[in-house]
């Protein structure tokens, strides 16, 4: 559920579910989806989710990729927690946790107008003996953390046992790091002091491994109580402090926007007096990205999301990542520029050798259509070919001028991202084009699946194959440097329609692209095909038997380059799309028009009209217009971005 199938289908879809079906289908179905042999790949590609390496830290001896974690509440089961591991958190949590299940059946209230959940019974849970068993056998990589807490209404007395039990458990198992809530429940100030006090010796007698504990606080908790607390000579074993997400009206737990303020506030007093090593996690309230950067500049280290993932949706966490590397990036010095012969250069020399051989193919296949060695291999001139059949040529121009078309809009993108993305090295960019390339040159020996060897294409081929092994040599992966979105504004949320677009645009075209280059090189024509011409493959083989091999050769030819195409048009629309982007808007209108005007003129002028024939690229052409019309504000806008403090930003990420 990448945010643009999820902001514009999915969610208006489970939002008008009960929240307990909704969050089932949702975890059942990424848990499903990451358990299938290329599942966990499927995931990281739709999203591009791997973490950047500027983007690993180290909180309390706990080495994280990522200093984004997903709450324990989230997906108390596990269920999916394959699936969320690949969308660039850092850590999960475990939690809260009891020594013994807690089950309640009462619906969870989504206040989806005001971004807040509202659980019955917050302190759901399998129990500690399940929680160590899916711990033994993790589904991923990720450090997990464990929140303990004793059960809702146990005295004093008995929260000390049960926080006894768990921390000797605990002990010996998979979690990297203990969270310690003691004041679940709403606990009084003397209940929860009366534990704080007894921990020491529970420490003492039971926690003998090197897993840091951190005290977990509800948001709504006295900041001087807290300040308090975290002074206390025998409080010296935390090493930090978790400010949780729920907040207690009463009625419930409320998990939403509320908590950031009242995050703050702690974050704020922690840091002014308390230990200044002491790691704060904070989770509460972050629904954008602009959320995570308020709290990561008043003095967090990490952050969990729990809400926002339901109503930002599951690419938050990649663009919290990515907001956070570029308040590390933008004021250091920027490298220098690459020289034009280094890399991007001869991508961008092969972009324009694409465009002109484009144009230079659109010249011939609309005036002599075919070349003297086309003409030498079937053994026919152009006036006996038309005898064979008066509408032969018109159907071979228009392979051959789609295939003009294609090849130009190839070229131009290619050319952009060049210039725009290969220069400033970024890895979505080089991926884009490396992908497409392959696909692209290796789609030259389908020329053969006929018999029919095209000279010109293997001198083109030949030519171009150089400058792209040249543009791929000694290709750094180097951060964006450009301001990123961090708001989940109108502007983005409409963004998240066109890209959908595009999206599904690049699929059909590749689609497509597979469908034409497998009938190229099998049956060639389709019916519409055959009743455009008046004929069959019997008559034309009948004329002449070379005639289909060399029709075949221009269909698997356009084929291949449709798939080569629709190749860059999907990574753009999946990796590609960042507001205040100007030139990736100009690159899909430039790179689209040269298509779709060659398809559709060309079909027009030779009269070959057919309804069914022309509907799938009348359905690309619907999607490519509503994409470029949906993207225009996102793409051409930069982003509202408020400047934080660099050098706290910085030294929280190195902590």
């Amino acid at each position: 559920m990448p945010d643009w199938s999820y902001q514009t289908l999915f969610r208006p879809l489970l939002f008008k579910l009960p929240s307990r079906l909704s969050r089932s289908i949702t975890l059942r179905t990424m848990g499903t989806l990451s358990r299938l042999p290329l599942g966990p790949f499927v995931i990281r590609t739709f999203g591009h989710m791997e973490p950047s390496p500027l983007l690993e830290c180290n909180a309390a001896g706990i080495a994280l990729d990522t200093p984004i974690g997903i709450s324990g509440g989230v997906d108390g089961q596990g269920i999916a927690h394959k699936a969320f591991a690949q969308l660039g958190f850092g850590f999960i949590e475990h939690g809260p946790v009891t020594v013994k299940p807690i089950t309640d059946s009462a619906p969870i209230e989504n206040d989806y107008e005001h971004e807040t959940i509202r659980y019955p019974s917050y302190y759901e849970n399998e129990g500690v003996e399940r929680i160590i068993e899916r711990m033994a056998m993790p589904q991923h990589a990720l450090p997990q953390m464990v929140r303990m807490t004793p059960l809702p209404g146990a005295s004093p007395e008995q929260a000390l046992h049960e926080l006894g039990f768990m921390l000797k458990r605990f002990n010996l198992s998979e979690a990297a790091g203990l969270y310690v809530d003691v004041f679940c429940g709403n606990r009084s100030w003397e209940e929860s002091f009366t534990i704080i006090e007894g921990l020491p010796a529970l420490v003492t007698a039971y926690h003998h491994s090197q897993t840091p504990l951190f005290l977990y606080v509800p948001p709504e908790y006295s900041n001087e109580k807290l300040i308090y607390l975290l002074n206390l000579p025998q409080s010296a074993f935390w090493s930090g402090v978790v400010i949780g997400e729920a907040i207690h009206d009463g009625e419930g737990m409320l998990v939403g926007r509320d908590s950031k303020a009242l995050s703050l506030q702690k974050i704020t007093q922690i840091r002014n007096h308390c230990n200044p090593s002491l790691i704060i996690k904070a989770g509460g309230g972050v629904h954008e990205p602009m959320d995570a950067l308020e709290l990561w500049e008043a003095g967090a280290n990490l952050i969990m999301l729990h809400s926002g993932l339901v109503y930002a949706g599951p690419g938050l966490p990649k663009r919290i990542n990515d907001a956070i590397i570029y308040e590390q990036v933008r004021q250091t010095p920027a490298s220098k520029p690459p020289s034009f012969w280094k890399h991007w250069g001869w991508m961008f020399l092969l972009g324009l050798g694409m465009i002109i051989g484009g144009i230079l193919s659109w010249i011939i296949a609309a005036t002599s259509v075919l070349l003297p060695y086309d003409l030498d291999f079937i053994g026919l001139s152009i006036e006996e070919i038309s005898h064979v059949n008066h509408r032969l040529l018109h159907f071979m121009s228009h392979d051959r001028i789609t295939l003009a078309g294609t090849m130009i809009s190839i070229g131009i993108l290619y050319a952009q991202l060049a210039r725009y993305g290969l220069k400033c090295s970024l890895h979505w960019t080089k991926t884009a084009l490396m992908t497409s390339g392959i696909a692209g040159f290796l789609s030259f020996f389908l020329y053969w699946g006929y018999g029919y060897f095209d000279p010109l294409h293997a001198l083109a081929a030949a030519l171009l194959f150089p400058m792209f092994i040249l543009s791929m040599r000694k290709n750094p992966d180097l951060p964006n440097r450009k301001p990123v979105n961090v708001h989940n504004d109108r502007v983005w949320r409409i963004a998240m329609w066109g890209q959908l677009c595009f999206v599904v645009l690049g699929f059909a075209l590749a689609i497509g692209g597979i469908t034409i280059a497998v009938k190229g090189v099998t049956d060639v024509f389709v019916t519409q095909d055959l009743a455009y011409m008046h004929t069959t493959n019997a008559q034309l083989n009948e004329a002449n038997p070379k005639l289909i091999p060399l029709i075949a050769h221009d269909r698997a030819g356009f084929g291949g380059a449709l798939l080569c195409d629709a190749i860059a048009i999907l990574i753009i629309a999946l990796w590609g799309i960042g507001q205040g982007e100007r030139w990736l808007w100009w690159t899909l209108l430039l790179g689209g028009a040269p298509g779709f005007y060659a398809g559709f003129s060309v079909h027009f002028g030779i009269g070959y009209t057919d309804f069914w024939h022309l509907l799938p690229a009348v359905f690309a052409l619907l999607l490519y217009v509503c994409g470029i019309i949906l993207l225009y504000p996102y793409l051409m806008l930069k982003p509202r971005h408020s400047f934080l403090n660099m050098e706290v930003i910085t030294t929280n990420a190195s902590d």
